[in-house]
């Protein structure tokens, strides 16, 4: 642990600086409209902190940036993090009522909009009557009003409770939570996350995660520039972009959500495309939400390498596990526990459970959220006076390698049965035309119906009936959907996660409608 921690940058701001002496020359980013090396890095960095500072930016104040994926997104956050602000990337393709909510919840001192690189933040901009202004050299900034109310935060003195950045939680199922994460939570994620996959000066990175969502921001953004990669900055997945960024980009690093290597596959079908010249790629990676085992096999027989996987939640970083490269696997283990962190798998009363058993997993360790912003007894209730986390995620062991069997919140009791979705999902997901899925439990009679929505490939056609045939034949009668709705597209997240929130209430209608016919 100590060698781990040892040589952390005190704040992130040091990522400008890094290697800025040693390799002035090599690309740091690279968006749409141009790049930055690693020697105009600090330069960049530095005119943006004299910037905000001039619009009444002060230390311990948030700042919310609302933006999508592009270099200037990534200089206003490490220059609000230089300047101990609290910068808070907010996706810009979040609805008006999330992203309003987020202001009022934090506290903004200010509102910034990245409106030369998406046309969401331009319209949030001009919802808000924001004026735009020209920043150089990060280029037009939509800057909204002084919020005189907003009260700094203290600022620590170590980056190890300095808060780097607040990231909200989703807000479907009512107040989201702000998750505090420290200057030492990122950079703890930054480092072992590159030093795992071997990154290095050598490598382009491919950043389509959206740097709002943690994993996006601590993995690739500060994992690239901690350990000195080339990050090519992409404001949203688009399949045809991403193949031909494999080639014309060098890329050597690709991580999504599941979803995207659906998508990718998919679209390869649709193409006649059987495998892609992988040129320099040598490491896929999914990571944000379940990987089944037919995204898995059609991603590595797309691109020619095996998907990594791994596993983590918004108040760890994100990061818990992940697969080795020195060991791929074939199944959708998350792979071994990360040095530094702990884990135990408890029942719901924190009893631990026998070897080999399902339990509830608690996590601490350096990357562990500092709390949930302005809400304590929130943050008492998630951590326990060990400072143990409970993820609420159900898993289990084989040998050091972990698997994630579902949320606690999520498992079905059917007929006093418990069925864990991911498996009815890997089912569902495995049938040639499906391209992904999603499963909930109702609650009904005593038990539970088993609800599975269904989204088909693109140009496949295929009923509730065929679907309910091929579960039957791999699924015990208990586990079978009770239910089927097809439907041409899942609602998903900026990260690519299926809100699964969204599909309680979306049960509700699609049975009434059912009932009423």
């Amino acid at each position: 642990m100590a060698d781990l921690l040892a040589d952390l940058p005190n704040r992130i701001g040091a990522l400008a600086t890094k290697w800025a002496a040693g390799d002035p020359a090599r690309p740091a980013l690279i968006d749409a409209s141009g790049m930055w090396t690693y020697g105009e890095l600090p330069r960049v960095v530095d005119a943006t902190k004299a910037w905000l500072m001039a619009q009444g930016i002060r230390p311990g104040d948030r700042l919310m940036i609302v933006a999508e994926n592009c270099r200037a997104t990534v200089a206003l956050f490490l220059a609000a993090a230089s300047l101990d602000a609290w910068p808070m990337i907010v996706n810009a393709r979040l609805s008006d009522r999330e992203i309003d909510q987020i202001r009022d919840l934090s506290g903004a001192r200010r509102l910034l909009y990245t409106v030369a690189a998406s046309a969401r933040a331009r319209a949030q901009a001009a919802r808000h009557a924001a004026e735009t202004a020209t920043v150089d050299p990060i280029g037009s900034i939509a800057l909204g009003p002084l919020n005189e109310t907003a009260i700094p935060e203290p600022v620590e003195a170590s980056g190890a409770n300095q808060v780097g950045t607040v990231i909200y939680t989703s807000g479907t199922t009512g107040t989201p939570k702000g998750v505090m994460l420290t200057h030492r939570n990122l950079l703890f994620v930054a480092k072992v996350s590159g030093m795992l996959r071997r990154l290095g000066r050598q490598d382009h990175v491919y950043g389509v995660l959206p740097a709002s969502h943690v994993l996006g921001l601590s993995v690739v953004v500060l994992g690239a520039l901690y350990h000195g990669a080339t990050l090519h900055l992409t404001p949203r997945f688009d399949p045809a972009a991403t193949l031909a960024a494999i080639e014309s980009d060098r890329l050597t690093f690709i991580i999504g959500a599941p979803s995207l290597f659906a998508m990718l596959a998919e679209y390869a079908k649709s193409k006649g495309i059987g495998q892609v010249p992988k040129g320099a790629l040598r490491v896929i990676a999914a990571a944000g939400a379940p990987l089944d085992p037919a995204t898995k096999a059609a991603a590595e027989a797309l691109l020619g390498l095996p998907l990594n996987n791994g596993y983590g939640v918004t108040e760890c970083a994100p990061s818990i596990s992940q697969t080795r490269l020195d060991r791929p696997r074939g199944d959708c283990s998350v792979g071994p526990i990360w040095p530094g962190i702990e884990v135990k798998l408890t029942r719901p009363d924190g009893a631990p459970v026998a070897p080999g058993e399902i339990g509830e997993l608690r996590v601490r360790g350096p990357g562990l959220m500092k709390g949930y912003y302005r809400a304590p007894e929130e943050t008492a209730a998630a951590i326990d006076a060990d400072g143990w986390f409970n993820t609420r995620d159900l898993a289990r062991f084989e040998d050091d390698h972990l698997f994630i069997a579902g949320r606690a919140k999520e498992l079905i009791v059917r007929f006093g049965f418990n069925v864990y979705p991911p498996e009815v999902e890997t089912v569902l997901n495995a049938h040639p035309a499906v391209t992904q899925s999603a499963v909930i439990g109702r609650s009904t009679a005593g038990t539970e119906d088993i609800i599975a929505f269904v989204q088909p490939a693109p140009d496949a056609t295929i009923s509730d009936v065929e679907l309910a045939d091929h579960a039957a034949k791999q699924l015990a009668p208990y586990k079978r959907p009770t239910e089927i709705f097809v439907l041409r597209s899942l609602p998903t997240g900026a990260n690519g996660k299926i809100l699964k929130a969204a599909l309680g209430p979306l049960a509700e209608e699609l049975l009434a409608r059912k009932h009423a016919a």
